[in-house]
């Protein structure tokens, strides 16, 4: 079947098209339903591109169902032998498993070194000898300036229940560190921001969505309850935070020689872009606090200008007398 597809894809002289229709064939083997837009914007080509390419696999053999409104699917059963992956996508996979050792828990990463030897066992010896060669050349350091998370991240029991729509029963210890409450939730999904990883579901104590930082869960019962009600999506949900989120564009004026002292956290307090003109460079950011980038710019203030908006420089005013005062009674 492979020889035949590649016969048919060679006549066309085209070893690009080759390989998309080859791409094609896996993605439909990851799911159970694929549609034709999302193949469009993989490969980045247009909706008759991929009929004409789906046409070429059912004709090389391929047993594709399409339904209409929904995508193709591939008949259950049929399998495409192993792949050999190239070296590019061995060296992206090893990477993502450095990054999952420092960004998720023990568990994950555990099942992640575990996958990662299963994709090892399919390389060429070639390819295994280039990963072996660079493995100890790539390296994901922590950030001193942000604590460690515990190792017990939840991750892997919450995808579990997310997938099999689970009741689960929490323990949770909000911000301020003295409340404490037990919640009984419907979970949805969960996303990676600022060093944390976060729950969203819908807590039944609340009777309404909520957010829970993993690394405050003291606990984790799955119940045999299944949940059957119609939530939205995590992609909403974010969404719908973000449009809630009132976010102030500010923008300074700092001296060019203090930018490389500046280091990720200019992150982490919003920053868009930076235009240098000389000795002098212009920052944007967009924040959601004033309130702490006031704080942030009184340890660069020597160095720097507020350009916009007035109310930073009112804050920093403010705070400026605050400290003074403090001062005099000192």
């Amino acid at each position: 079947m492979l020889f035949k597809l590649y016969f048919y894809s060679m006549s066309t002289s085209d070893a690009k098209r080759f390989d998309r229709l080859t791409s094609i064939l896996i993605q439909l083997q990851s799911k159970r339903v694929v549609k034709a837009a999302d193949i469009a914007e993989r490969f980045q080509v247009s909706l008759r591109t991929v009929y004409r390419d789906i046409k070429a696999l059912e004709q090389a053999g391929i047993p594709i169902y399409g339904e209409a409104s929904k995508g193709y699917s591939i008949m259950e059963g049929y399998r495409l032998p192993p792949v050999m992956f190239s070296e590019e996508e061995a060296f992206s996979l090893l990477t993502a498993e450095k990054m999952m050792d420092r960004f998720a828990d023990a568990s994950s990463a555990k099942q992640f070194k575990a996958a990662m030897y299963k994709i090892r066992a399919v390389l060429r010896y070639k390819e295994k000898d280039r990963l072996e060669a660079v493995e100890n050349s790539i390296k994901v350091l922590p950030n001193d300036y942000i604590p460690k998370t515990k190792d017990d991240l939840y991750i892997q029991r919450l995808l579990k229940t997310i997938a099999d729509k689970q009741v689960i029963k929490i323990g949770y210890t909000k911000a301020d560190a003295e409340t404490y409450t037990n919640r009984t939730l419907e979970p949805i999904g969960i996303y990676y921001h600022g060093n944390y990883w976060y729950l969203v579901a819908f807590c039944r104590l609340r009777n309404d969505y909520r957010t829970f930082r993993t690394d405050r869960i003291s606990y984790l019962n799955v119940t045999d309850e299944v949940f059957h009600a119609s939530h939205p999506t995590l992609d909403s949900f974010i969404n719908k935070l973000k449009k809630e989120k009132e976010l102030e564009k500010v923008v300074i004026e700092v001296d060019t020689s203090i930018l490389k002292y500046l280091g990720d956290q200019k992150y982490y307090l919003g920053f868009l872009n930076q235009e240098i003109k000389g000795d002098i460079t212009r920052m944007t950011y967009l924040t959601s606090s004033l309130e702490n980038f006031a704080r942030y710019f009184m340890m660069i203030g020597e160095f720097a200008t507020i350009v916009e908006p007035q109310s930073l420089k009112d804050i920093l005013v403010r705070n400026l007398k605050n400290i003074e005062k403090r001062l005099q009674c000192s």
